[in-house]
């Protein structure tokens, strides 16, 4: 039996990926930090036992329902067997009850980021932070919403060439309307085969609703990049915190730095989360020692999470990209830098998703369930649930800045290290 529990700071849901096979395909959602972490956001986490949570503990008798619940649960017994009787298609299929049963107990919970998931759902959602290839339409998405939102889309992927941003939601799939329908069921519909199309119908602030056909492709979701910029500034970006995101990150940063750069740009934009135990590896580069995050449970007690020691750009000066597509992970990350005063932070407010999930594995490969047990705190005990992090420096990315390749924000955290 493994009951270990899989703890994971989302995107949102994030983290589930839009693809066929995998989560890492084309659409994720939200914690992996939950972040799916997120969104979210996952194997999701290899090593629970990390991130300071405990094993569910079971009942070895499986076999019936406690006797202290018998007659609590009687009117459920007497409607599994009404509907095993009487239901007009027969023989009904005991697995789709059960799952149904486990779906309906969650959502009486009335919290957006507790679900269940299904084998499949399961399956991409782990596959979706290892760095696996997938078919999908390249975007990170919040199933959480009334209408399946986007995140942000990956770079160079579909989502991002047919012009899909973030905060779009997304009200119609192939011309069926969306209202009312899970974001979770409506991210399945968005998945498909590579080299097929979905039409997208798009609500985006302050414009008529409009279609976006979106042609599938065959995705791997990226980890780490960097190189050098002008003025000798070093900088790296983290497109998700998946399973080697924190060895890929201190291969990267000690490459720039033997380069001796004058300063450090981390890059989070559009970065929708992951690991729980992966932002803590990240965050440690750059912080050397104390505090960098506390897990505040609904029984008051707390968990509190101190940056592990051989970061290797603890001294060099840093500046902090984010947007509004920085969420979960990236935020335990940017509001730790933010409140030890490590570097500034530069762009527009963040997502704002600071619940924690836990994705406990059921019995027989039944899937999972994802069940809220905590909010994070920064350093200095702020909430950025729904808040989000204010930057140091405000600076907007406008579209004409998009439509003539400038990146003010970049030219800002540049110019920050520069002088």
């Amino acid at each position: 039996m493994n009951s270990k529990p899989l703890i994971v700071i989302s995107t949102i849901v994030v983290v589930v990926i839009l693809l066929t096979g995998t989560c890492s395909a084309g659409f994720l959602a939200g914690r992996a930090f939950d972040t799916w972490g997120q969104p979210t956001e996952i194997t999701i986490n290899p090593d629970p036992s990390q991130d300071g949570i405990p094993s569910t503990q079971t009942s070895p008798d499986q076999g019936g329902t406690p006797q202290d619940l018998q007659e609590l649960f009687e009117p459920f017994w007497q409607t599994w067997d009404a509907v095993n009787e009487f239901y007009v298609t027969q023989p009904v299929d005991q697995e789709l009850l059960m799952q149904g049963a486990i779906r309906g107990m969650l959502d009486a919970l009335k919290d957006d980021h507790t679900s269940y998931l299904d084998p499949e759902m399961f399956k991409r959602a782990n596959e979706q932070l290892e760095g696996t290839e997938y078919e999908g339409i390249g975007a990170w998405v919040d199933t959480t919403q009334d209408y399946l939102t986007i995140i942000s889309p990956m770079p160079g992927s579909p989502a991002e060439k047919a012009g899909l941003k973030p905060n779009d939601r997304i009200i119609a799939i192939d011309g069926e309307d969306m209202t009312g329908v899970a974001g979770e069921v409506a991210r399945q519909k968005v998945l498909g085969p590579k080299g097929t199309t979905v039409i997208l119908t798009i609500s985006r602030e302050g414009m008529e609703p409009f279609d976006a056909t979106v042609e599938r492709a065959e995705i791997l979701t990226p980890t780490v990049e960097s190189k050098m910029l002008e003025g000798n500034v070093g900088y790296v970006r983290l497109y998700t915190f998946g399973k080697d995101t924190a060895r890929d990150l201190k291969d990267h940063l000690e490459n720039l730095l033997d380069q001796k750069p004058v300063g450090l740009i981390l890059d989070l934009r559009y970065n929708g989360g992951g690991y729980l135990t992966t932002a803590i590896d990240v965050v440690s580069q750059f912080i050397g020692d104390g505090i960098v995050m506390y897990e505040e449970y609904g029984d008051g007690n707390s968990v509190v999470y101190e940056a592990k020691k051989g970061g290797v750009a603890t001294e060099i000066p840093l500046v902090v990209l984010v947007n509004e597509g920085s969420a979960s992970a990236s935020e335990i990350v940017a509001g730790a830098i933010q409140d030890r005063g490590r570097g500034k932070l530069v762009g527009i407010k963040s997502f704002g998703k600071g619940s924690v999930q836990n994705y406990i594995p059921l019995e027989n490969d039944q899937g999972a369930v994802r069940i809220t047990i905590a909010y994070w705190l920064t350093p200095n005990g702020r909430q950025i649930n729904g808040e989000g992090l204010e930057p140091d420096v405000l600076v907007e990315l406008s579209e004409e800045d998009l439509a003539a390749g400038r990146d003010p924000q970049l030219d800002k955290a540049i110019e920050l290290l520069v002088e």
